[in-house]
């Protein structure tokens, strides 16, 4: 089993490059490599101002809450499935090379965007990721502005409840996201499935197997490659006024 801070390849990630898509009012970075290297990238330097990481991973891996304990069903288990625990809360997401998009957001600390109530610091973010799977051609993209939704199964698995400013199309989630705040500012760490199977993160993490039926239709797999619906993202950033 690989773990964070383990060797492996990917264990150093690639220098980034440049996107192909039209000029942003934010520094937009890619990176790939492991799971773990990715999230030991940690809170940008905040005197570089705004920054959008376009991360991938180079194989899959089940990445916990900061406060998740692990799961029982891993101790002792040899499985091809690097296991993270990310500084932000909320349960365990499972991210596979082209079935998830992963994308960072950092606001510095006193950026107009920079909002000090903890569950609407989210609702500009999930505007943008409205607007552009709305770009894309999906109806219905929907920014939640409620209290925090919880369920049975939330606490284990990241999409099973629904937080402010995350992105839901036809009531099931197609953006999900998470955030560190620290002195510096606010790094909002955001997935976007592109396929889903509930099974393989219950099985990962040992839930009973009614999780995985009730689990099953909790997702919008957003029906999109990662290229266009990171583009897509950019760009609706990119329209953004301020």
């Amino acid at each position: 089993m690989f773990r964070s801070g383990e060797g492996g390849r990917g264990d150093r990630p690639r220098r980034p490059t440049s996107l192909p898509a039209s000029v942003v009012p934010w520094p937009v970075e890619r990176r790939a490599g492991g799971a773990g290297t990715l999230h030991s990238l940690g809170v940008p330097d905040a005197s570089r101002g705004r920054l959008v990481r376009v991360l991938s991973v180079d194989r899959p891996a089940l990445v916990l809450g900061s406060t998740q304990p692990s799961p029982p069903a891993l101790a002792g288990v040899e499985v091809k499935v690097e296991v993270v625990r990310r500084a932000s809360g909320g349960g365990a997401v499972l991210v596979e090379p082209g079935r998830l998009v992963w994308v960072d957001v950092f606001v510095p600390a006193g950026d107009r965007l920079w909002v000090a109530d903890v569950g609407r610091a989210f609702w500009w973010l999930g505007e943008v990721w409205a607007s552009a799977l709305g770009s894309l051609g999906v109806d219905g993209a929907v920014v939640y502005r409620g209290p925090l939704v919880t369920t049975a199964w939330s606490s284990f698995v990241c999409f099973a409840g629904l937080g402010p400013g995350e992105v839901t199309v036809g009531g099931r989630k197609a953006v999900g996201m998470a955030a560190r705040r620290t002195r510096a500012g606010a790094l909002f760490q955001c997935a976007v499935p592109l396929a889903w199977s509930a099974a393989s993160i219950v099985s990962l993490l040992g839930l009973p197997a009614v999780a995985a039926d009730e689990l099953a239709s909790v997702v919008y797999p957003v029906p999109f490659s990662a290229d266009q619906v990171v583009s897509a993202f950019v760009n609706a950033q990119a329209g953004m006024s301020g």
